[in-house]
Formats: structure tokens, C-alpha cells, sequence
């Protein structure tokens, strides 16, 4: 799943998470940016170094990755994707849109990607203002971001505009399970 920051992936994961009734494992990413009030190392994210994910990034230890903002990296492990699948588990990923794209083309059919999408871009900035966890400068840069994302969203096996986020966690489940059960999705 992938979406601009601020657009509500991460909450729709964590309803989906809590129904409990997909057999998902959830590939904790790896990032640099520092670790946000209440966050956990190895919970929310996997808080590596600059120095420490660009070393991980030449031993081949990523699945995807990306520098989404200058100095800000974000990746799946490997290990994450051999942890959950080794207790049995379908994975769901947090991603953003290009390493979203990069994991469709390495498993094709295997992977479903879902796009999730702000109702506008004015509304995103609200929601990122409301969140209270960036200055204004980020907030632009994410916009701007935000704006690049949007523009790959056609590329993405299905889209959900996130204009009511229990609708958006339904569809989305349903999306999954469908995916889960048939392989395919109408």
C-alpha cells in the first residue's frame, strides 16, 4: 500500500490489521528520520543511521528502498519479508509509490498494489497541519511530494480516495481478501 504522507495509509493498515481475519504479517520498514513521540525501534519502524542503512543498502539487505526526502531513506529489510513468511503469514507493506512499484515489478501478479489517495491536496495539508508533526518548510516539501505521488497513482493495481476512513479500511479489506482469495481482483 502506498500513499503521500499523510493521506491515512498507515491507519487504514492498522483497521485492516485489526480485524484479524486475512492472515497478514505487517513488514515493519527501515528508516533514518528519528523516531516520532510513543514510536519503538522495531515497532513502528526499524530506526537505522544514515551510515547504518547505506551499509545495509551495499550488503543487499533491502528488498526496496528510497531516499523519499534528502537524507530521509526508507526500506524494506529482507529479513522482515523472510520473517512473516516463515510463520505462514501474507504480507502487507507500507511503502512509498516507488518502492511500491519496484516490489510490483519484482512479484508481478503475486503482489497487489493499492493506492491510497488524499481527497485533494488542500485537504492533505490540513491533515498534515492538524498532525502537528512537521514545520511548515516539510509540510511544503511534502505537498510538493505529494504532487509527484498523486501523478503515479494510474500505475497502481486499484486507487481509494480516502474521503472517510472506515469506507476506506472497508474497501481496502475487501481489496485484500479478494487478492488472497482468487489472486485476482475485478
Amino acid at each position: 500500500m502506498a500513499a503521500p504522507s499523510g493521506s491515512g495509509k498507515s491507519t487504514i493498515i492498522n483497521g485492516i490489521m485489526a480485524d484479524g481475519d486475512l492472515n497478514l504479517g505487517f513488514a515493519v520498514s527501515a528508516t533514518t528520520r528519528p523516531p516520532r513521540p510513543g514510536e519503538i525501534d522495531g515497532v513502528n519502524y526499524y530506526f537505522l543511521s544514515e551510515d547504518a542503512f547505506r551499509e545495509a543498502i551495499s550488503e543487499g539487505e533491502f528488498l526496496e528502498y528510497e531516499e523519499v526526502y534528502p537524507g530521509r531513506y526508507y526500506g524494506t529489510l529482507r529479513s522482515e519479508i523472510e520473517r512473516i513468511t516463515g510463520q505462514g503469514h501474507n504480507i502487507i507493506l507500507d511503502l512509498d509509490v516507488n518502492g511500491a512499484l519496484g516490489v510490483k515489478q519484482i512479484y508481478g501478479d503475486e503482489a497487489l498494489t493499492v493506492f491510497i489517495e488524499p481527497p485533494s491536496l488542500e485537504e492533505l495539508r490540513r491533515r498534515l497541519e492538524f498532525r502537528g508533526t512537521e514545520t511548515p518548510e516539510v509540510i511544503d516539501v511534502r505537498i510538493d511530494r505529494a504532487a509527484y505521488e498523486l501523478s503515479r497513482a494510474p500505475q497502481f493495481d486499484r486507487r481509494i480516495v480516502n474521503d472517510n476512513l472506515e469506507t476506506s479500511i472497508r474497501q481496502a479489506h475487501n481489496l485484500i481478501s479478494a487478492f488472497i482469495e482468487g489472486g485476482k481482483i475485478d
